[in-house]
């Protein structure tokens, strides 16, 4: 037999509903408890090819097996189990039967046996876990979303929380490569040129003049010289040129949207009128 504490690990678990070859049936979606004990009586077990459909599952010889629960049924007696709606969140006493006679049990005990006097004087039907409970007030809640619940009701809401990351926007690379130009320097050069002087003999260079021979063929040659432009090169540092980075900070707006939950009073017994916003922000 599965307890009510069970029952919850095994919501909150998310395991399966297991046949009698340790076959998987399907996932595990409801548990139904007995409206006069709060036992649980029924599992549901997500069937078909999306696990769109559900199917019900006796609780009376079922056992926990971690996040499992298995059950003393086969696969196929499962899925061909009568289909009933649960739109309420309770098994009418129609309902319970009709599942009672596929599974072979008579009013949740195996055929055969003798029934329990207890459910002769009750209403045989089952709530879902999680739909029904009372506070301390004696308020009775009822939440239609699934988990167990109080009179009151939580109210949530999105909050934007925002900052920045440090990302990759590109790079920066020194790269050097050579330009050829012109350059004019002007220099001066000088060069030497032939220049005829006559001088008439006198008594200071008679001497000079009549030391030669009377009359002779003869050739005087002088050498002449210019300068001529030279030129040479040589690579010689001028700099040092490196990169660096500046921070610059500056503001930018952000646009989100954000959803929150507000709550109102849908009270049919005040025709429509309400005493007050659950929403205080």
């Amino acid at each position: 037999m599965i307890t009510t504490d069970q029952a919850h690990q095994l919501l909150e678990g998310g395991g399966n509903v297991v046949g009698t070859n340790g076959d998987k049936i399907g996932s595990i979606g409801q548990v139904f408890l007995d409206d006069q004990s709060g036992q649980p009586e029924w599992v549901t077990a997500k069937t078909g090819l999306f696990g769109n459909g559900e199917s019900f599952v006796p609780l009376h010889q079922a056992e926990s097996d971690g996040r499992d629960v298995r059950v003393p049924y086969s696969k196929d007696q499962v899925k061909d189990a009568p289909r009933v709606s649960d739109s309420d969140g309770h098994l009418s006493e129609d309902e319970e039967t009709t599942l009672f006679r596929h599974y072979g049990l008579a009013d949740g005990t195996p055929t055969g046996t003798p029934d329990r006097d207890s459910r002769d004087s009750r209403d045989s039907r089952d709530s879902r876990v999680g739909q029904t409970t009372g506070t301390e007030s004696g308020t009775v809640g009822r939440d239609t979303s699934g988990p167990t619940t109080d009179s009151a009701m939580t109210r949530s809401e999105e909050q934007l929380h925002v900052g920045t990351e440090k990302v990759a926007t590109g790079k920066a690379r020194l790269r050097k490569y050579v330009v050829t130009e012109n350059v004019t320097k002007t220099v001066p050069v000088t060069r030497e040129e032939v220049r005829l002087e006559r001088e008439p003999i006198t008594d200071a260079n008679a001497g000079d003049a009549l030391s030669g021979g009377d009359l002779t063929s003869e050739e005087h040659e002088v050498t002449l010289h210019e300068d001529r432009v030279v030129t040479n090169k040589e690579t010689v540092p001028v700099e040092r040129v490196k990169v660096d980075t500046d921070t610059v900070t500056e503001e930018r707006q952000v646009d989100e949207q954000v959803r929150h939950e507000e709550i109102v009073l849908d009270d049919d017994a005040t025709d429509g009128r309400t005493t007050g916003s659950a929403d205080q922000r």
